[in-house]
């Protein structure tokens, strides 16, 4: 384990335990996340270049 990973779970070991709950769904969730995007990266680069062409459409309708 990283020490900013300990330093953040000494951190998070001061929280109430509904906190130190949700923080750590909010990690799982992360992790499962990151992994889905590992399984499909063609899927994932794919999704991502329709995200930034959707975000740059209306800048080039304007030039």
């Amino acid at each position: 384990m990283t020490k900013l990973l300990k330093k953040a779970f000494a951190e998070a070991n001061r929280l109430p335990e509904w906190e130190q709950d949700a923080l750590a769904a909010m990690i799982l969730d992360e992790i499962a996340d990151n992994r889905q995007w590992q399984k499909a990266p063609s899927e994932a680069d794919t999704w991502m270049e329709k995200l930034v062409e959707d975000a740059l459409a209306p800048q080039r309708s304007i030039a």
